[in-house]
């Protein structure tokens, strides 16, 4: 009885409305990262995010109880695994669209017209139009006079000349004088299809 009660034409609205959603905003953050495996689990997260909500919400469980669930459950599983920032913002935002399509108590246009503005966000977002492309990479450096504040520049033009990447910022993470080596994070700006 409580199953036939939670599946009805609403149900299959949501439904609609989830899957599509996650299903662009993953291909949002597939177009720009290429991590097939995240993405694929993105998709299915969300879906069995969304399908077990919409059935435990029909055993009267609170939204709050079922995001701790979720939130919850998706650290456990992905704490093994190096996910970036980028990445658990993704999976955050798939659970909260699950999440809200299960159990918001909003009008299926509200639904449809909130996940397509965090849809739009995401996309913005990751084209330049509103923050440069930038990315940063960690290294090993042996050149360790050229760390020295008062020779940014040169330690920057070296960088540059010998990775190819247009270096724009370096910061000095750890220096080793036993082996002579600093540890550096370069920031650069990346071309579009970088």
């Amino acid at each position: 009885v409580i199953m036939e009660s939670a599946v009805d034409v609403h149900f299959f609205i949501r439904l609609i409305i989830n899957l599509i959603s996650v299903f662009i905003l993953i291909r949002c953050y597939y177009a720009f990262s290429h991590h097939r495996e995240n993405a694929a689990s993105f998709i299915l997260f969300g879906v069995g995010v969304f399908l077990v909500t919409a059935l435990l919400n029909s055993v009267t469980v609170s939204m709050g109880f079922a995001f701790g669930l979720f939130a919850v459950f998706s650290m456990l599983r992905y704490r093994t695994e190096a996910l970036g920032i980028k990445e658990m913002t993704y999976l955050f935002l798939v659970i909260a669209m699950a999440l809200l399509a299960a159990v918001g108590n909003v009008a299926h246009w509200v639904l449809a017209c909130l996940n397509g503005l965090v849809i739009a966000i995401a996309l913005l977002l990751e084209t330049r139009m509103m923050l440069p492309l930038c990315g940063e990479k960690d290294i090993e450096y042996e050149k360790i006079d050229l760390i020295h504040t008062d020779r940014q520049d040169e330690l920057i033009a070296d960088l540059r000349s010998r990775t190819g990447l247009d270096v724009n910022r370096v910061d000095v993470v750890s220096v080793s004088f036993l082996r002579d080596t600093a540890q550096l994070r370069m920031h650069y700006r990346m071309e579009q299809g970088s």
